[in-house]
Protein backbone atom coordinates (compact mmCIF):
# COMPACT_ATOMS: atom_id res chain seq x y z
CA UNK A 1 0.00 0.00 0.00
CA UNK A 2 2.89 2.41 -0.61
CA UNK A 3 2.66 2.95 -4.38
CA UNK A 4 1.80 6.28 -5.97
CA UNK A 5 -1.87 6.54 -6.83
CA UNK A 6 -2.96 8.36 -9.98
CA UNK A 7 -6.30 10.15 -10.06
CA UNK A 8 -9.15 9.94 -12.54
CA UNK A 9 -9.67 12.73 -15.06
CA UNK A 10 -12.65 12.29 -17.40
CA UNK A 11 -12.45 8.54 -16.98
CA UNK A 12 -8.69 8.37 -17.60
CA UNK A 13 -6.01 7.64 -15.01
CA UNK A 14 -3.45 10.45 -14.97
CA UNK A 15 -0.90 12.07 -12.67
CA UNK A 16 -0.04 15.65 -11.86
CA UNK A 17 3.19 17.40 -10.94
CA UNK A 18 2.88 17.19 -7.13
CA UNK A 19 1.88 14.49 -4.66
CA UNK A 20 1.21 13.96 -0.97
CA UNK A 21 1.48 11.06 1.45
CA UNK A 22 -1.49 9.40 3.12
CA UNK A 23 -0.57 8.11 6.58
CA UNK A 24 -2.19 5.69 8.98
CA UNK A 25 -3.60 7.35 12.11
CA UNK A 26 -2.85 4.13 14.01
CA UNK A 27 0.90 3.82 13.50
CA UNK A 28 1.88 6.76 11.29
CA UNK A 29 3.15 4.62 8.42
CA UNK A 30 2.75 5.83 4.86
CA UNK A 31 -0.23 4.04 3.34
CA UNK A 32 0.12 5.53 -0.14
CA UNK A 33 1.26 8.52 -2.14
CA UNK A 34 -1.40 10.36 -4.12
CA UNK A 35 -0.85 12.51 -7.17
CA UNK A 36 -2.38 16.01 -7.12
CA UNK A 37 -4.07 17.47 -10.21
CA UNK A 38 -2.70 20.67 -11.68
CA UNK A 39 -4.92 23.67 -12.33
CA UNK A 40 -4.97 22.74 -16.02
CA UNK A 41 -6.05 19.19 -15.21
CA UNK A 42 -8.85 20.43 -12.93
CA UNK A 43 -10.02 22.69 -15.75
CA UNK A 44 -9.86 19.72 -18.13
CA UNK A 45 -12.13 17.67 -15.89
CA UNK A 46 -14.67 20.48 -15.56
CA UNK A 47 -14.65 21.20 -19.28
CA UNK A 48 -15.09 17.53 -20.12
CA UNK A 49 -17.99 17.10 -17.69
CA UNK A 50 -19.70 20.24 -18.97
CA UNK A 51 -19.26 19.20 -22.59
CA UNK A 52 -20.73 15.73 -22.07
CA UNK A 53 -23.71 16.78 -19.94
CA UNK A 54 -26.34 16.56 -22.69
CA UNK A 55 -24.97 13.28 -24.06
CA UNK A 56 -24.87 11.75 -20.60
CA UNK A 57 -28.40 12.87 -19.75
CA UNK A 58 -29.57 11.08 -22.91
CA UNK A 59 -27.63 7.88 -22.20
CA UNK A 60 -30.03 4.92 -22.13
CA UNK A 61 -31.02 3.86 -18.64
CA UNK A 62 -29.76 0.33 -19.23
CA UNK A 63 -26.23 1.63 -19.91
CA UNK A 64 -26.11 3.60 -16.66
CA UNK A 65 -27.72 0.75 -14.72
CA UNK A 66 -25.28 -1.80 -16.13
CA UNK A 67 -22.33 0.37 -15.07
CA UNK A 68 -23.70 0.73 -11.55
CA UNK A 69 -24.40 -3.00 -11.29
CA UNK A 70 -20.85 -3.67 -12.40
CA UNK A 71 -19.36 -1.47 -9.68
CA UNK A 72 -21.58 -3.16 -7.07
CA UNK A 73 -20.41 -6.64 -8.12
CA UNK A 74 -16.75 -5.63 -8.25
CA UNK A 75 -16.92 -4.13 -4.77
CA UNK A 76 -18.12 -7.51 -3.51
CA UNK A 77 -15.19 -9.25 -5.20
CA UNK A 78 -12.67 -6.83 -3.71
CA UNK A 79 -14.27 -6.46 -0.27
CA UNK A 80 -11.33 -7.58 1.85
CA UNK A 81 -8.77 -5.58 -0.11
CA UNK A 82 -10.85 -2.39 0.03
CA UNK A 83 -11.72 -2.87 3.70
CA UNK A 84 -8.02 -3.06 4.52
CA UNK A 85 -7.43 0.11 2.53
CA UNK A 86 -10.21 1.92 4.45
CA UNK A 87 -8.77 0.71 7.73
CA UNK A 88 -5.24 1.71 6.77
CA UNK A 89 -6.00 5.29 5.74
CA UNK A 90 -8.85 5.98 8.18
CA UNK A 91 -7.96 3.91 11.26
CA UNK A 92 -11.37 2.23 11.18
CA UNK A 93 -11.47 -1.25 12.75
CA UNK A 94 -11.79 -4.01 10.18
CA UNK A 95 -15.25 -5.09 11.36
CA UNK A 96 -16.58 -1.61 10.55
CA UNK A 97 -14.51 -1.28 7.37
CA UNK A 98 -15.99 -4.48 5.95
CA UNK A 99 -19.44 -3.18 6.85
CA UNK A 100 -18.71 0.04 4.98
CA UNK A 101 -17.80 -1.86 1.83
CA UNK A 102 -21.03 -3.82 2.16
CA UNK A 103 -23.00 -0.60 2.37
CA UNK A 104 -21.31 0.79 -0.73
CA UNK A 105 -22.22 -2.43 -2.54
CA UNK A 106 -25.85 -1.72 -1.69
CA UNK A 107 -25.64 1.95 -2.70
CA UNK A 108 -24.50 1.09 -6.22
CA UNK A 109 -27.10 -1.68 -6.47
CA UNK A 110 -29.87 0.67 -5.31
CA UNK A 111 -28.68 3.24 -7.84
CA UNK A 112 -28.83 0.68 -10.66
CA UNK A 113 -32.41 -0.13 -9.67
CA UNK A 114 -33.37 3.55 -9.52
CA UNK A 115 -31.73 4.25 -12.89
CA UNK A 116 -34.08 1.73 -14.47
CA UNK A 117 -37.25 3.29 -13.04
CA UNK A 118 -36.31 6.98 -12.79
CA UNK A 119 -37.92 9.52 -15.14
CA UNK A 120 -40.96 7.36 -15.75
CA UNK A 121 -43.08 10.49 -16.11
CA UNK A 122 -46.42 11.52 -14.72
CA UNK A 123 -49.45 12.56 -16.76
CA UNK A 124 -51.93 15.15 -15.47
CA UNK A 125 -55.26 16.06 -17.06
CA UNK A 126 -55.64 19.80 -17.43
CA UNK A 127 -59.30 19.78 -18.48
CA UNK A 128 -60.38 20.26 -14.88
CA UNK A 129 -60.97 23.88 -15.99
CA UNK A 130 -62.56 24.98 -19.26
CA UNK A 131 -59.32 26.57 -20.50
CA UNK A 132 -57.53 23.24 -20.25
CA UNK A 133 -59.89 21.23 -22.43
CA UNK A 134 -57.99 18.83 -24.67
CA UNK A 135 -54.72 19.42 -22.81
CA UNK A 136 -52.52 16.92 -20.99
CA UNK A 137 -49.43 17.78 -18.93
CA UNK A 138 -46.59 15.30 -18.90
CA UNK A 139 -43.75 15.70 -16.39
CA UNK A 140 -40.25 14.25 -16.47
CA UNK A 141 -37.06 14.97 -14.49
CA UNK A 142 -33.85 16.15 -16.12
CA UNK A 143 -30.36 16.72 -14.63
CA UNK A 144 -29.61 20.23 -13.43
CA UNK A 145 -26.08 19.86 -14.75
CA UNK A 146 -22.68 18.76 -13.52
CA UNK A 147 -22.48 17.78 -9.85
CA UNK A 148 -19.54 18.73 -7.64
CA UNK A 149 -19.40 16.10 -4.89
CA UNK A 150 -17.30 16.78 -1.79
CA UNK A 151 -16.84 13.79 0.52
CA UNK A 152 -15.58 13.51 4.14
CA UNK A 153 -13.00 11.26 5.77
CA UNK A 154 -15.18 9.26 8.14
CA UNK A 155 -16.78 6.96 5.54
CA UNK A 156 -14.19 7.33 2.77
CA UNK A 157 -15.80 4.76 0.47
CA UNK A 158 -19.52 4.83 1.21
CA UNK A 159 -19.96 8.59 1.27
CA UNK A 160 -18.11 8.83 -2.04
CA UNK A 161 -20.57 6.21 -3.30
CA UNK A 162 -23.45 8.40 -2.08
CA UNK A 163 -22.20 11.21 -4.33
CA UNK A 164 -21.26 9.23 -7.44
CA UNK A 165 -23.94 6.55 -7.69
CA UNK A 166 -27.02 8.84 -7.69
CA UNK A 167 -25.38 11.18 -10.19
CA UNK A 168 -24.71 8.37 -12.64
CA UNK A 169 -28.19 6.96 -12.10
CA UNK A 170 -29.73 10.36 -12.91
CA UNK A 171 -27.48 11.00 -15.91
CA UNK A 172 -25.63 13.91 -14.28
CA UNK A 173 -21.84 14.14 -14.80
CA UNK A 174 -19.93 14.34 -11.52
CA UNK A 175 -16.60 15.57 -10.28
CA UNK A 176 -15.81 14.01 -6.91
CA UNK A 177 -13.36 15.43 -4.40
CA UNK A 178 -12.45 12.84 -1.74
CA UNK A 179 -11.21 13.98 1.67
CA UNK A 180 -7.49 14.86 1.79
CA UNK A 181 -6.91 12.51 4.74
CA UNK A 182 -8.58 9.51 3.06
CA UNK A 183 -8.50 9.75 -0.76
CA UNK A 184 -7.50 6.17 -1.54
CA UNK A 185 -10.88 4.52 -1.02
CA UNK A 186 -12.60 7.01 -3.31
CA UNK A 187 -9.99 6.49 -6.02
CA UNK A 188 -10.78 2.76 -5.97
CA UNK A 189 -14.27 3.58 -7.25
CA UNK A 190 -12.54 5.02 -10.30
CA UNK A 191 -10.82 1.68 -10.92
CA UNK A 192 -14.24 0.05 -11.18
CA UNK A 193 -15.98 2.80 -13.16
CA UNK A 194 -13.16 2.67 -15.71
CA UNK A 195 -14.20 -0.91 -16.48
CA UNK A 196 -17.63 0.30 -17.67
CA UNK A 197 -18.87 1.91 -20.88
CA UNK A 198 -19.92 5.25 -19.41
CA UNK A 199 -19.18 8.24 -21.65
CA UNK A 200 -15.75 9.82 -21.27
CA UNK A 201 -16.03 12.96 -19.17
CA UNK A 202 -19.08 11.80 -17.24
CA UNK A 203 -17.02 11.28 -14.09
CA UNK A 204 -13.75 12.42 -12.55
CA UNK A 205 -12.24 11.74 -9.11
CA UNK A 206 -9.82 14.50 -8.19
CA UNK A 207 -7.87 14.79 -4.89
CA UNK A 208 -7.97 18.58 -5.11
CA UNK A 209 -6.24 20.43 -2.24
CA UNK A 210 -8.65 22.33 0.00
CA UNK A 211 -7.14 25.68 -0.95
CA UNK A 212 -8.07 25.07 -4.61
CA UNK A 213 -11.73 24.34 -3.83
CA UNK A 214 -13.15 27.91 -3.75
CA UNK A 215 -12.56 28.26 -7.49
CA UNK A 216 -14.31 24.95 -8.18
CA UNK A 217 -17.21 25.87 -5.94
CA UNK A 218 -17.63 29.17 -7.79
CA UNK A 219 -17.42 27.65 -11.29
CA UNK A 220 -20.74 28.31 -13.05
CA UNK A 221 -20.41 25.07 -15.03
CA UNK A 222 -21.01 23.15 -11.77
CA UNK A 223 -24.56 24.14 -10.76
CA UNK A 224 -25.06 21.41 -8.13
CA UNK A 225 -22.91 20.94 -5.03
CA UNK A 226 -23.30 17.96 -2.74
CA UNK A 227 -21.22 18.40 0.42
CA UNK A 228 -20.81 16.21 3.48
CA UNK A 229 -18.68 17.60 6.27
CA UNK A 230 -18.53 20.29 8.91
CA UNK A 231 -21.19 22.89 9.57
CA UNK A 232 -18.68 25.73 9.18
CA UNK A 233 -17.44 24.66 5.76
CA UNK A 234 -20.84 23.61 4.46
CA UNK A 235 -22.57 26.90 5.17
CA UNK A 236 -19.55 28.86 3.90
CA UNK A 237 -19.99 27.02 0.58
CA UNK A 238 -23.73 27.75 0.48
CA UNK A 239 -23.23 31.41 1.39
CA UNK A 240 -20.64 31.81 -1.36
CA UNK A 241 -22.92 30.45 -4.12
CA UNK A 242 -26.49 31.44 -3.20
CA UNK A 243 -27.79 30.76 -6.72
CA UNK A 244 -26.53 27.17 -6.87
CA UNK A 245 -28.34 24.12 -5.61
CA UNK A 246 -26.51 22.88 -2.50
CA UNK A 247 -27.17 19.68 -0.61
CA UNK A 248 -25.45 19.86 2.77
CA UNK A 249 -25.14 16.89 5.11
CA UNK A 250 -23.52 18.43 8.15
CA UNK A 251 -23.02 17.65 11.81
CA UNK A 252 -25.16 16.40 14.65
CA UNK A 253 -24.98 15.51 18.31
CA UNK A 254 -27.29 12.52 18.23
CA UNK A 255 -29.54 11.93 21.21
CA UNK A 256 -30.83 8.59 22.45
CA UNK A 257 -33.94 9.00 24.60
CA UNK A 258 -34.82 6.19 27.02
CA UNK A 259 -38.37 6.62 28.28
CA UNK A 260 -40.10 5.26 31.38
CA UNK A 261 -41.89 2.38 29.62
CA UNK A 262 -38.58 0.93 28.40
CA UNK A 263 -37.91 -0.43 31.85
CA UNK A 264 -37.45 -4.19 31.96
CA UNK A 265 -33.98 -5.64 32.52
CA UNK A 266 -34.03 -6.90 28.95
CA UNK A 267 -35.02 -3.45 27.67
CA UNK A 268 -32.26 -1.66 29.56
CA UNK A 269 -29.62 -4.21 28.60
CA UNK A 270 -30.54 -3.75 24.94
CA UNK A 271 -30.53 0.03 25.18
CA UNK A 272 -27.20 0.11 27.02
CA UNK A 273 -25.53 -2.22 24.55
CA UNK A 274 -26.73 -0.28 21.54
CA UNK A 275 -25.78 3.05 23.11
CA UNK A 276 -22.30 1.84 24.03
CA UNK A 277 -21.68 0.34 20.60
CA UNK A 278 -22.89 3.32 18.62
CA UNK A 279 -21.32 6.03 20.72
CA UNK A 280 -17.97 4.42 19.91
CA UNK A 281 -18.29 2.87 16.44
CA UNK A 282 -16.04 4.52 13.85
CA UNK A 283 -14.29 6.05 16.89
CA UNK A 284 -17.40 8.17 17.40
CA UNK A 285 -16.64 9.81 14.04
CA UNK A 286 -20.14 9.56 12.66
CA UNK A 287 -22.67 12.38 12.37
CA UNK A 288 -25.29 10.11 13.94
CA UNK A 289 -23.19 8.45 16.63
CA UNK A 290 -24.77 8.63 20.10
CA UNK A 291 -23.41 11.72 21.84
CA UNK A 292 -26.23 12.34 24.32
CA UNK A 293 -28.33 9.94 26.38
CA UNK A 294 -31.48 11.47 27.82
CA UNK A 295 -32.98 9.05 30.33
CA UNK A 296 -36.21 9.26 32.28
CA UNK A 297 -35.59 9.56 36.01
CA UNK A 298 -37.45 6.31 36.64
CA UNK A 299 -34.87 4.27 34.66
CA UNK A 300 -31.75 6.43 34.99
CA UNK A 301 -30.21 4.71 38.03
CA UNK A 302 -30.58 1.27 36.45
CA UNK A 303 -29.50 2.37 32.99
CA UNK A 304 -26.32 4.32 33.77
CA UNK A 305 -24.29 1.43 35.25
CA UNK A 306 -25.33 -0.76 32.33
CA UNK A 307 -24.09 1.86 29.87
CA UNK A 308 -20.80 2.25 31.71
CA UNK A 309 -20.25 -1.51 31.83
CA UNK A 310 -21.03 -1.85 28.13
CA UNK A 311 -18.72 1.04 27.22
CA UNK A 312 -15.89 -0.47 29.25
CA UNK A 313 -16.31 -3.73 27.31
CA UNK A 314 -15.53 -1.97 24.04
CA UNK A 315 -12.24 -3.38 22.76
CA UNK A 316 -9.78 -0.65 21.79
CA UNK A 317 -6.56 -1.00 19.89
CA UNK A 318 -5.13 -2.07 16.54
CA UNK A 319 -7.75 -1.60 13.80
CA UNK A 320 -6.28 -4.59 11.94
CA UNK A 321 -7.35 -6.89 14.78
CA UNK A 322 -10.79 -8.35 14.08
CA UNK A 323 -11.59 -8.13 17.80
CA UNK A 324 -11.11 -4.35 17.92
CA UNK A 325 -14.26 -2.24 18.32
CA UNK A 326 -12.68 1.21 18.67
CA UNK A 327 -9.62 2.36 16.75
CA UNK A 328 -7.89 5.73 16.59
CA UNK A 329 -9.42 8.98 15.49
CA UNK A 330 -8.40 10.25 12.07
CA UNK A 331 -5.46 12.20 13.51
CA UNK A 332 -3.74 13.08 16.76
CA UNK A 333 -5.04 16.64 16.43
CA UNK A 334 -8.60 15.28 16.35
CA UNK A 335 -7.94 13.32 19.53
CA UNK A 336 -6.39 16.36 21.21
CA UNK A 337 -9.50 18.38 20.41
CA UNK A 338 -11.72 15.75 22.03
CA UNK A 339 -9.40 15.70 25.05
CA UNK A 340 -9.66 19.49 25.37
CA UNK A 341 -13.47 19.43 25.27
CA UNK A 342 -13.72 16.68 27.89
CA UNK A 343 -11.23 18.43 30.17
CA UNK A 344 -13.20 21.67 29.82
CA UNK A 345 -16.43 19.90 30.80
CA UNK A 346 -14.82 18.25 33.85
CA UNK A 347 -13.32 21.57 34.95
CA UNK A 348 -16.80 23.09 34.72
CA UNK A 349 -18.29 20.44 37.01
CA UNK A 350 -19.05 17.40 34.87
CA UNK A 351 -18.44 13.97 36.41
CA UNK A 352 -16.08 11.71 34.45
CA UNK A 353 -17.48 8.20 34.96
CA UNK A 354 -15.11 6.26 32.72
CA UNK A 355 -12.48 6.94 30.06
CA UNK A 356 -11.09 10.40 29.53
CA UNK A 357 -7.59 9.35 28.48
CA UNK A 358 -5.74 10.01 25.23
CA UNK A 359 -2.89 8.00 23.71
CA UNK A 360 -1.68 9.62 20.49
CA UNK A 361 -4.58 9.60 18.02
CA UNK A 362 -6.60 7.25 20.23
CA UNK A 363 -9.09 8.41 22.85
CA UNK A 364 -10.60 6.02 25.36
CA UNK A 365 -14.38 5.45 25.22
CA UNK A 366 -15.72 7.99 27.68
CA UNK A 367 -18.90 8.60 29.68
CA UNK A 368 -19.74 11.79 31.56
CA UNK A 369 -22.70 12.91 33.64
CA UNK A 370 -23.82 16.26 35.04
CA UNK A 371 -22.36 18.08 32.04
CA UNK A 372 -23.13 21.83 32.14
CA UNK A 373 -25.31 23.01 29.26
CA UNK A 374 -22.94 25.79 28.22
CA UNK A 375 -19.70 23.84 27.73
CA UNK A 376 -18.46 22.96 24.24
CA UNK A 377 -19.20 19.27 24.73
CA UNK A 378 -22.89 20.06 25.22
CA UNK A 379 -23.18 22.52 22.36
CA UNK A 380 -21.08 21.08 19.54
CA UNK A 381 -20.53 17.79 17.74
CA UNK A 382 -17.74 15.95 19.55
CA UNK A 383 -16.95 13.55 16.67
CA UNK A 384 -15.19 11.22 19.06
CA UNK A 385 -15.94 8.31 21.43
CA UNK A 386 -17.57 10.46 24.12
CA UNK A 387 -21.03 10.06 25.64
CA UNK A 388 -22.97 12.28 28.05
CA UNK A 389 -25.88 10.98 30.15
CA UNK A 390 -28.54 13.20 31.69
CA UNK A 391 -31.65 12.59 33.80
CA UNK A 392 -35.03 14.13 32.96
CA UNK A 393 -38.55 13.93 34.36
CA UNK A 394 -40.96 12.65 31.75
CA UNK A 395 -41.48 12.55 28.03
CA UNK A 396 -42.00 16.27 27.49
CA UNK A 397 -38.75 17.14 29.26
CA UNK A 398 -36.91 14.48 27.26
CA UNK A 399 -38.13 15.78 23.92
CA UNK A 400 -37.36 19.35 24.96
CA UNK A 401 -33.80 18.31 25.83
CA UNK A 402 -33.35 16.81 22.36
CA UNK A 403 -34.57 20.02 20.75
CA UNK A 404 -32.31 22.30 22.80
CA UNK A 405 -29.49 21.48 20.37
CA UNK A 406 -28.70 23.66 17.37
CA UNK A 407 -28.39 20.41 15.42
CA UNK A 408 -31.20 18.21 14.15
CA UNK A 409 -29.95 15.17 12.27
CA UNK A 410 -31.44 12.04 13.86
CA UNK A 411 -32.69 10.94 17.29
CA UNK A 412 -33.35 7.55 18.81
CA UNK A 413 -36.32 6.94 21.11
CA UNK A 414 -36.48 3.80 23.21
CA UNK A 415 -40.17 3.18 23.82
CA UNK A 416 -42.73 0.41 23.24
CA UNK A 417 -45.69 2.76 22.97
CA UNK A 418 -46.97 3.49 19.47
CA UNK A 419 -48.62 6.76 20.50
CA UNK A 420 -45.36 7.91 22.07
CA UNK A 421 -43.52 7.03 18.86
CA UNK A 422 -45.86 9.21 16.83
CA UNK A 423 -45.60 12.05 19.35
CA UNK A 424 -41.81 11.83 19.05
CA UNK A 425 -42.06 11.92 15.29
CA UNK A 426 -44.12 15.10 15.53
CA UNK A 427 -42.20 16.81 18.33
CA UNK A 428 -38.53 16.15 17.63
CA UNK A 429 -36.80 18.69 15.41
CA UNK A 430 -34.65 16.24 13.48
CA UNK A 431 -34.48 14.71 10.03
CA UNK A 432 -35.09 11.18 11.30
CA UNK A 433 -36.57 9.50 14.38
CA UNK A 434 -35.51 5.91 15.06
CA UNK A 435 -37.92 4.17 17.43
CA UNK A 436 -36.63 1.37 19.63
CA UNK A 437 -32.99 1.98 18.76
CA UNK A 438 -30.16 4.53 18.67
CA UNK A 439 -30.06 7.49 16.24
CA UNK A 440 -27.16 5.82 14.45
CA UNK A 441 -29.31 3.59 12.27
CA UNK A 442 -29.17 4.50 8.59
CA UNK A 443 -30.39 2.48 5.63
CA UNK A 444 -28.71 3.76 2.49
CA UNK A 445 -31.94 3.86 0.47
CA UNK A 446 -33.91 5.95 2.96
CA UNK A 447 -34.00 9.78 2.98
CA UNK A 448 -31.15 10.96 5.17
CA UNK A 449 -30.40 14.50 6.25
CA UNK A 450 -31.13 17.07 8.89
CA UNK A 451 -32.76 20.33 9.89
CA UNK A 452 -31.49 23.39 11.74
CA UNK A 453 -27.67 23.44 11.57
CA UNK A 454 -27.46 19.84 10.39
CA UNK A 455 -27.92 20.83 6.77
CA UNK A 456 -30.36 20.97 3.88
CA UNK A 457 -31.50 18.41 1.34
CA UNK A 458 -31.46 14.65 1.58
CA UNK A 459 -29.16 11.81 0.66
CA UNK A 460 -30.28 8.25 0.01
CA UNK A 461 -30.09 7.27 -3.65
CA UNK A 462 -33.56 8.23 -4.91
CA UNK A 463 -33.65 11.41 -2.84
CA UNK A 464 -30.21 12.52 -4.00
CA UNK A 465 -31.37 11.93 -7.58
CA UNK A 466 -34.27 14.28 -6.90
CA UNK A 467 -31.78 16.90 -5.69
CA UNK A 468 -29.62 16.49 -8.80
CA UNK A 469 -32.57 16.92 -11.18
CA UNK A 470 -35.56 19.19 -11.83
CA UNK A 471 -39.06 18.71 -13.15
CA UNK A 472 -39.82 19.80 -16.70
CA UNK A 473 -43.42 19.81 -17.85
CA UNK A 474 -44.65 19.28 -21.43
CA UNK A 475 -48.22 20.29 -22.32
CA UNK A 476 -49.89 18.39 -25.17
CA UNK A 477 -52.70 20.21 -26.93
CA UNK A 478 -55.70 18.85 -28.80
CA UNK A 479 -55.72 15.50 -27.02
CA UNK A 480 -58.89 13.46 -26.84
CA UNK A 481 -58.96 12.75 -23.14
Amino acid sequence: MTSTHAFWLAGRQVTGEDSFDVTSPWDGRVVGTVSVPTDAQIEGAVAAAYAVRDEFAATPAHVRAAALDHVSRRLVERTEEIARLISAENGKPMKWARGEVGRAVSVFRFAAEEARRFNGGEAQRLDTDLGGQGRLAFTRRFPKGVVLGIAPFNFPLNLCAHKIAPAIAAGAPIILKPAPATPLSGLVIGDLLAETELPAGSWSILPVPNDKMPALVQDERLPVISFTGSEKVGYAIMDSVPRKHCTLELGGNGAAVVLADFASDEDLDWAATRIATFSNYQGGQSCISVQRVIADASVYDRLLPRIVAAVEKQVTGDPNDDATDVGPLVSEDAAKRVETWVDEAVAAGAALVTGGKRDGASYAPTVLTDVPADVTLSCEEVFGPVLTVQKVDGEAAAFAAVNESKYGLQAGVFTHDLQTAFRAHRALEVGGVVVGDVPSYRADQMPYGGVKQSGVGREGVKFAMDDYTYERVMVLTGIAL
